[in-house]
């Protein structure tokens, strides 16, 4: 798959699950921390909007702005970094929401994060350029 494949698909999950924060906030309040809530002093549905609106803006980013390519996979990877500890409060407390409805899709959901981290950063990156020079 090309970087730009990559980045595409990248963008286009990352806003389709942003939108579902919109419109399914009552089914991610799961996976907030009661923690976060007190860090943040928000409620579990203002972080969940607030999470949503991270990743629709992170993925009108990868799309729009090329020029900040790799700053923006990087505030992707540290945004999924982010999110690990909703996914782990979310596995141990046995809590579904749309398709992470059992322990192992929960468990299996944890080892995805590092590849999404990995993922954004590829995505993102820009291959050295060949030169153009000839050599004498």
């Amino acid at each position: 798959m090309s970087r730009a494949i990559a980045r595409w698909v990248l963008a286009l999950a990352l806003g389709a699950i942003g939108v579902f924060h919109f419109v399914g906030t009552r089914g991610f309040r799961v996976v907030v921390p009661d923690w976060a809530t007190r860090i943040t002093r928000l409620d579990k549905s203002d972080i969940v909007i607030a999470s949503g609106a991270a990743e629709i803006a992170l993925a009108a980013g990868l799309l729009a702005l090329p020029r900040e390519r790799r700053r923006i996979g990087w505030a992707t990877a540290a945004f999924f970094v982010a999110v690990l500890p909703g996914n782990i409060h979310q596995w141990r407390t046995r809590r579904s929401t749309p398709g992470l409805d059992t322990d192992a899709r929960r468990f299996g959901r944890l080892f995805l994060q590092p590849v999404l981290v990995i993922w954004a950063l590829w995505a993102t990156d820009e291959p050295p350029r060949r030169s153009t020079r000839r050599r004498r």
